[in-house]
């Protein structure tokens, strides 16, 4: 291959919470590494913005999540250090629900297995201790001391910065029309220009299944909507006085943070109203349906912060069939990796898939176990969660013949 100025260690496609952070692990390796963003560095068309981004310890979706978590917590204190910046606030979390739901009960079984300090409160006792909290008196929630949130945006914006300071290259408003192997590497092609690199990095969230057709039955993005409503007594929705929550109820799952950052108390539904999007043509702003959907959750379960709406917002989850990520390497190509997407609950996992994309770019393997994130575990009878995933992947054009 020749060598040009325009031939990089690593190409990152996406630079928001993933490409920022697997931009800087790269550079901080000394790789000569190009990063390319469509849009601005940060911005608010995608999934890393919101102001506020929940991180927990106590981990329902599956307790082999924790070991990542932890990880990452180290990686965004270092990060921090780096950039002189505090990016994540500690408030404790709540993993919350009816007795026996999957909620709490996976929270509790994450902490038990993993020795997290916890403590378990009934609804009546939350009220006493929260008091910005309203849940039913026969609810069971998990505290856990340690959860809190992140700053998405400053946080790309630290990794972006801290990146370019190790000699990365960051182009904003361009986009990616596509890659191809070249010569044992890649090539891509820009609206702006044509690179080359040996190794691909590809972060693109919602716009995954555009440059892997392969991922486009497995990486489905989905219109998501949040809210910020006046409150009452704004003191107790102050981070020192409110845990951020996960909370199961009747009406569906929804979480939610202190007011920080821009006014009022921050939630929304999980998978809100289940629409299907293009990430190319959606409806990006909200409705009046939207608000009275989270209204009718607030004036339920946190009354004392369902006051006047100040202010609503729209981003996109990128959902895979079984709701766990993906990272791993292209089922072909093994120089592309492949990271997120993330179904929703992915930004908190920011620094170590930045840790661990640079991982796989660099020598095709990590330290991190990837079970539950391989392609293949939606083809492959042997692999452990193929039977919570099979009947999606049976329809999903192409997937088994990579295998």
């Amino acid at each position: 291959m020749t060598i040009s100025s325009n031939h990089f260690d690593v190409i990152v496609v996406g630079v928001g919470g993933m490409g920022s952070a697997a931009l800087y692990q790269l550079a901080a390796r000394g790789k000569r590494v190009l990063g390319l963003e469509r849009f601005d560095i940060p911005h608010t068309l995608g999934s890393s913005h919101g102001v506020t981004r929940i991180i927990r310890l106590a981990y329902y979706e599956h307790p082999s999540y924790v070991d990542l978590l932890r990880r990452s917590y180290q990686l965004w204190r270092e990060i921090e250090i780096e950039v002189k910046e505090q990016l994540l606030y500690i408030t404790g979390s709540i993993d919350a629900g009816p007795p026996g739901s999957w909620v709490f009960e996976g929270a509790w079984r994450s902490a038990r297995e993993h020795d997290l300090p916890h403590e378990i409160l009934t609804g009546a006792e939350m009220r006493r201790r929260f008091p910005g909290y309203n849940l039913p008196a026969e609810t069971l929630a998990l505290l856990q001391p340690e959860g809190g949130f992140l700053l998405p945006e400053r946080c790309v914006v630290g990794y972006a910065q801290a990146a370019m300071a190790r000699g990365a290259e960051v182009h904003g408003r361009e986009r990616v029309l596509g890659w191809d192997p070249y010569y044992g590497g890649v090539k891509v092609t820009s609206d702006r220009g044509v690179y080359t690199a040996d190794k691909l990095v590809i972060t693109a969230g919602a716009w995954a299944g555009h440059l892997v057709p392969e991922l486009r039955h497995l990486a489905v993005p989905e219109r998501q909507v949040l809210a910020w409503l006046a409150c009452e007594k704004p003191e107790l929705f102050q981070r020192d006085r409110f845990p951020v929550f996960n909370l199961l109820v009747e009406e569906g799952r929804y979480y939610g943070f202190p007011s920080f950052g821009i006014p009022g108390f921050k939630f929304g539904r999980y998978h809100h109203f289940e629409e299907v999007v293009d990430p190319e043509h959606w409806n990006r702003e909200p409705t009046a349906e939207d608000e009275r959907v989270l209204r009718d959750f607030a004036s339920r379960y946190f009354p004392r912060g369902a006051g006047p709406m100040l202010t609503m917002a729209s981003c996109m989850f990128t959902n895979t069939p079984d709701r766990h990520f993906i990272l791993d390497l292209h089922p072909e190509h093994k120089q592309v990796v492949i990271a997120s997407p993330c179904s929703g609950h992915g930004f908190k996992f920011a620094s170590v898939v930045g840790e661990i994309a640079a991982d796989l770019a660099e020598r095709g393997q990590t330290r991190h176990n990837l079970e539950l994130f391989q392609l293949r575990r939606f083809s492959d009878p042997a692999h452990p969660l193929y039977a919570s995933s099979s009947t999606q992947a049976s329809q999903t054009p192409g997937i088994a013949s990579l295998w």
